[in-house]
């Protein structure tokens, strides 16, 4: 067993003060108790005083393509109507296949580790027309795989058939559940959002849930999903979900701006999670989502980056501290511990993934040891909370995945970061 001891503090759980220690064991692949004889001596031991330890970070929504889409130009501060074609040119410009996949997914999953994010969300929409959906799927899942991240792939569905989208769901869970055994790999299933797909595509792919077991997600309230459903159906994008079947327990709504009261409380009811992108839709003018409303209403809220086309980035504690900034300007400031805990076990529960988010006994043994020791955390009271407040742009010092160590020292030790860069680089035509 490997034994973590001195820490500042050890945060267990984000949503209990009272669980934080500063010693954690590990047995394999899991977190284990302390072994009842307390001369127990174990197979290795960690010295992380001066130093934080949090459950691995989960992104409850990303779109790993667009980390070969940052920056264009045309996209940042626009109205989401002319981002969207924007975006669309760049990718039908790229070609989409599987060798797109493999070295988007490889340089998000890796930007995330690097940034302590152990899990990630990735909902896919953009498929080729004559292509290999199931190539791409499969290239993103061993991508993640080969550097050690847990992977939940989404097959998700933009403007596409629902004969079309049922086709391709059913061949991929075919191709890939053999691989979901080991928790490294989940897959979901869920469209854009209405503004993008009609009433068959959502019920195709509830049904395709439901037939495997999978979690549905899909994304509401942000500029062109109020505008299309109200210009096409006269009603706001919660109301045709709603009717649709999907405000359920096992849907998760990523966005979800600028709800009503009425909205919010219709989505408590409902046992529907949320996710909340601030790294989006705060930098691109398209709303914020009133979290601290959200929360006292009983919603679940999770934490996500979005895209690297709208977010630029994948770093998903950056993110934190933006949602603590917002927060006072739709309700009540956020406590820090409160965005951390959506950045875990928030996210999690969104997933449907008891055993990540949190350090307790039994949980999966994912965690980031974060380095608190030097001047940009002197006169910071409280440590947790200097997580997200102080320093922006932190990294953590080490990683670990399933027992697993991926990043020491602040370095990736399951890929070279570099090479990873300069193949989505060659891949989309541009060099450094």
């Amino acid at each position: 067993m490997l034994r973590l001891t001195g820490a500042t503090a050890i945060v267990r759980d984000a949503r209990d003060p009272g669980s934080d220690t500063t010693e954690l064991w590990i047995d394999d692949t899991v977190v284990a108790s302390a072994p009842a004889d307390p001369s127990t001596t174990p197979h290795e031991t960690l010295d992380v005083g001066g130093c934080v330890v949090t459950a691995g970070l989960v992104n409850a929504h990303h779109h790993l393509l667009q980390s070969a889409f940052r920056t264009l130009p045309g996209t940042r501060g626009v109205p989401m109507a002319a981002w969207l074609p924007a975006m669309a040119t760049a990718y039908s410009a790229a070609g989409m296949d599987p060798e797109l996949a493999r070295v988007t997914t490889l340089a998000g999953v890796a930007e995330g580790l690097l940034d302590g994010v152990t899990t990630v969300a990735d909902h896919q929409l953009n498929w080729p027309a004559d292509g290999d959906p199931t190539g791409i799927a499969v290239a993103g899942a061993d991508a993640a795989r080969e550097l050690g991240g847990r992977l939940v792939f989404v097959r998700g569905s933009a403007r596409h058939a629902p004969d079309v989208v049922e086709e391709s769901a059913e061949a991929i869970v075919a191709a890939l559940a053999a691989r979901t055994t080991d928790g490294m790999l989940q897959l979901a299933v869920g469209p854009a959002g209405v503004h993008s797909d009609g009433e068959a595509t959502f019920r195709v792919l509830a049904e395709i849930a439901a037939r495997h077991g999978l979690r549905r997600r899909t994304q509401a309230n942000e500029q062109v999903d109020v505008a299309i459903a109200l210009e096409r159906y006269g009603r706001r994008p919660l109301d045709l979900l709603d009717e649709w079947g999907w405000l359920a327990p096992d849907v998760t709504i990523a966005h979800l701006v600028e709800p009503t009261p009425d909205e919010v409380a219709r989505v408590a009811v409902s046992g529907a999670s949320a996710t909340h992108a601030p790294g989006c839709d705060v930098p691109m003018g398209w709303g914020i989502a009133p979290v601290a409303a959200l929360r006292q209403a009983g919603v679940v809220v999770g934490l996500g980056t979005s895209g690297g086309g709208s977010n630029d980035a994948g770093h998903l504690l950056a993110d934190a501290r933006l949602a603590l900034q917002v927060s006072a300007l739709v309700g009540p400031q956020l406590p820090a511990r409160e965005v951390l805990a959506m950045a875990t076990t928030g996210s999690a529960v969104g997933l449907g993934r008891p055993e990540l988010g949190h350090l307790r006994p039994g949980a999966a043994a994912d965690l980031c040891v974060w380095d608190v020791s030097g001047v940009a955390d002197a006169g910071v009271a409280d440590p947790v909370a200097g997580l997200l407040w102080a320093s922006p742009g932190r990294r953590p010092r080490d990683v670990m995945v399933a027992g697993r160590w991926v990043v020491r020292g602040g370095e990736l030790v399951t890929g070279d970061e570099h090479a990873i860069a300069d193949g989505l680089r060659r891949r989309v035509g541009r060099p450094l």
